[in-house]
């Protein structure tokens, strides 16, 4: 007979967690009838078994542990299982597509669990951004057994298996670093292709919050490193030691701030302690991987609180070395960003590095103009390459940010000036929109007066032959019509 779906005995009817009320989750108490208190003495409830030592602990009565263990092959010895449907996490929240990859490959003899931030954020009531899968087959047998799948990864080989648009992450149990594990002289791991078990997997990865492990059709949640504990505290905390997690990857630091900024938790004072020194490593890491976690920072709707928190630490002049501290336009970029995400609007890395590095522009426009004996229009766009390079060194900018930034930077000095003739060509211009948008947030910043903006938005909206007058209306002082000779276009 096969094994049945375990379920908590427990007369209590709240969860543990309810959903869309992130507010009570601290405040809400625990039911008791199938908790073991954390010295591991028994708890009132109708046949409650003891418990080791540890966080708090969902328990099943010891026929069902027994099914547990042989059928899953799993240490109950040390993982805490939890059956999800108590904490309001059901299958029918769970992407299909993500089902199907864990079905498949439990079909085919493999075990097969959701992992990491799609169960932490089921826990905490919102919808996941992404499912990602952790399997004991390894890349090849996964990509054998998924048509639509491709191998990617340097570090770390995982799988993506695609279903149109979607894509679902699988990666193999890791192990703790051995002689598979190729680092740096400073420690930081280059390539990690130990593969190993499920309980070696789930103490390998970086925090507790994201270390559980869900089985959507077994409905039951695997707890190794008391995950469950610090998301009811709301703190994120890093398993292992804290100094060597971030070693063996500086990135963690940045994983670390973004989760704070995400989620709201406090982060364990292990982290910050060796922040400064962790910092100087970041310059280990490749520009790509930089970019890749400034985009998840940035452009995920998270983007003011994630640089609230940067630039109160190193980190912020180690990434962007040129931008000023205190700068009024990045703290608004970043709110303008979550606003727009918000509403379902589309955001772009480069208009956030655009306003990170405008500063930087803006300076080596006037060198250049000034003591480089170069024309406005030729200095713009020597300086626009010279600041993107310099930033390019740090965090790779892929290459049509090039042209969008430098458009939009150049635009900035044609809509103050407010050529006549050049007015109807701007407003036609591909990258209009974007140069609008940064000059609005430019007058925001108190960096420019708001008639010039308040005239931008009134041209736009005006009927053709109202924008005829106003083009016609504008003057340059002493009532010379703006325009003069025309210049040739520089190359």
């Amino acid at each position: 007979m096969a094994a049945k779906t375990p379920r908590l005995l427990t007369n209590a009817a709240a969860p543990l967690f309810e959903r869309n009320q992130p507010s009570n989750w601290a405040k809400r108490p625990l039911p008791s009838h199938a908790l073991a208190s954390t010295d591991g003495q028994r708890l009132a409830g109708p046949k409650a078994v003891d418990a080791p030592p540890s966080c708090y602990h969902f328990l099943f009565p010891p026929p069902l542990y027994a099914q547990f263990e042989d059928a899953l092959d799993i240490d109950t010895a040390t993982a805490t299982q939890l059956a999800s449907k108590p904490l309001n996490i059901s299958q029918e929240l769970v992407d299909p597509n993500a089902m199907d990859v864990v079905a498949k490959l439990k079909q085919a003899g493999y075990q097969a669990w959701l992992v990491g931030g799609c169960v932490r954020d089921l826990l905490l009531g919102t919808s996941p951004k992404d499912f990602d899968v952790a399997t004991n087959a390894t890349p090849e047998q996964v990509r054998s057994l998924f048509r639509r799948s491709r191998m990617v990864g340097r570090r770390f080989k995982i799988a993506h298996v695609r279903y149109g648009r979607d894509v679902i992450e699988v990666s193999t149990f890791r192990k703790a670093p051995a002689g598979n594990v190729k680092t740096n002289g400073n420690g930081v791991i280059l390539r990690d292709n130990a593969y190993g078990t499920l309980d070696e997997d789930a103490f390998r990865r970086d925090f507790t919050v994201n270390a559980l492990y869900y089985d959507p059709h077994e409905e039951l949640i695997l707890d190794y490193v008391g995950g469950i504990e610090d998301i009811k505290r709301r703190r994120l905390k890093f398993i292992g030691e804290a100094r060597e997690r971030l070693v063996e990857d500086p990135v963690r630091l940045l994983r670390a701030i973004r989760f704070q900024a995400k989620l709201g938790f406090a982060l364990d004072a292990a982290i910050t302690e060796d922040a400064a020194a962790i910092t100087v490593r970041l310059q280990d890491i490749p520009s790509a991987r930089l970019f890749d976690e400034f985009s998840k920072m940035f452009l995920t709707g998270y983007a003011a609180n994630a640089w609230h928190l940067l630039e109160r630490t190193p980190i912020a002049k180690a990434l962007f070395p040129n931008t000023p501290a205190q700068d009024p336009l990045v703290p608004l970029a970043m709110l303008n960003t979550d606003r727009r995400i918000a509403i379902g609007r589309p955001v772009t890395a480069g208009f956030l590095l655009a306003v990170l590095l405008w500063a930087d522009y803006g300076a080596r426009v006037k060198a250049l103009s000034s003591t480089g004996g170069m024309g406005l229009p030729e200095a713009s766009l020597v300086a626009a390459h010279e600041a993107l390079l310099a930033q390019r060194r740090i965090i790779a900018l892929p290459r049509r940010h090039f042209g969008f930034i430098t458009d939009i930077w150049r635009l900035q000095r044609l809509l103050e000036e407010r050529r006549p003739r050049r007015v109807a060509k701007l407003l036609q211009h591909a990258k209009f929109r974007a140069a609008y948008d940064f000059l609005l947030l430019r007058t925001e910043a108190g960096l420019l007066d708001a008639n010039l903006a308040d005239w931008w938005t009134a041209v736009q909206k005006a009927p053709a032959d109202c924008q005829a007058e106003m083009i016609a209306a504008l003057k340059q002082p002493g009532g010379r019509r703006s325009g003069g000779k025309r210049r040739h276009r520089h190359r």
